[in-house]
């Protein structure tokens, strides 16, 4: 397949460009800037949609860049870089004389409520109580397209483990230096997935027909504590892990509303993921902890 990728050149992009080659597809990336294999969000806007056969958003400013203060100028980048190209590619593809045969976007868990009891799986309620939920709520309708001539899939994603980005990268100097520990209370559930699975999810998506809606891009081992995974992590670097980081400072670097990712969690479940015939690569936390600091 010929597969257009828009944010194709961050961590998770870089992750699924590889695989989709691997599996002999062939990949565009759309970037902000001009190179191989590649054209600009503006290219998209001017000339329309290239001949694909797919395309995939993955575009987004990272939401927890320690670097940023949460303030309005922030939230609004982290709004429009996800809704705006989403919007371009969705208009793209809806103008475009010959449609691709997919359209799949990644968007996020926390469409779902934060609760230390509820369990969710991708027909849940939810999208509607926090800046956050608001985001995927307005983010998912931006990539819906009129008609039904482009099979239309939303990945919900967990936090992504892998090597060289995503989550552990911030972590894993205090975790090798022996500092590392529970976030918070560390009773909140903590969904995860490995890199290698959610870029299998997103071309399983691509390439198989029936697969449709959403599919929640966790791991199955969904009962997973912020504790249990600081204790995980701790054991694959063979060091201690339980110095926990205090509400407190959490709140401090990151501002209450955006702490809440990390403070609070949800238990999802990839139970349509699962249905659509996916198998997993990492369903343990212990094995893609080991895989991502060898």
């Amino acid at each position: 397949m010929r597969v257009l990728v828009g944010g194709g050149t961050g961590f998770i992009g870089t992750a699924l460009t590889q695989l989709l080659k691997a599996r002999g597809h062939e990949v565009t990336l759309i970037s902000r800037k001009p190179g191989p294999d590649r054209i600009t969000w503006d290219d998209l806007t001017t000339s329309g949609l290239p001949r694909c056969d797919a395309a995939v958003n993955l575009a987004g400013e990272n939401i927890l860049n320690p670097l940023r203060r949460w303030n309005a100028a922030f939230q609004k980048e982290v709004l429009s870089s996800r809704l705006e190209t989403t919007q371009t590619l969705a208009r793209a593809i809806a103008k475009a004389p010959q449609p691709p045969q997919a359209w799949v976007l990644v968007t996020g868990v926390a469409y779902y409520q934060p609760s230390l009891t509820a369990e969710y799986d991708e027909d849940s309620p939810g999208g509607d109580f926090d800046f956050f939920s608001n985001l995927v709520t307005k983010w998912e309708a931006a990539a819906r397209l009129p008609g039904d001539s482009t099979r239309q899939v939303v990945v919900r994603s967990g936090v992504v483990l892998g090597r060289g980005g995503g989550a552990i990268g911030h972590m894993l100097l205090p975790f090798r230096l022996g500092l590392g520990g529970p976030i918070g209370s560390g009773h909140q559930f903590f969904p995860w997935i490995h890199i290698r699975d959610l870029a299998g999810i997103l071309a399983h998506a691509l390439e198989t027909s029936h697969v449709q809606g959403i599919l929640n891009g966790v791991a199955p081992a969904s009962s997973t504590t912020n504790a249990e995974f600081a204790r995980a992590l701790g054991t694959a670097l063979g060091r201690p892990a339980f110095i926990p980081l205090p509400t407190a400072v959490v709140q401090a670097v990151f501002g209450q509303e955006r702490a809440v990712m990390l403070l609070e969690g949800q238990k999802v479940v990839p139970r349509r993921t699962l249905a659509a015939g996916y198998q997993y690569s990492f369903p343990e936390l212990g094995a893609a902890l080991k895989e991502v600091i060898a």
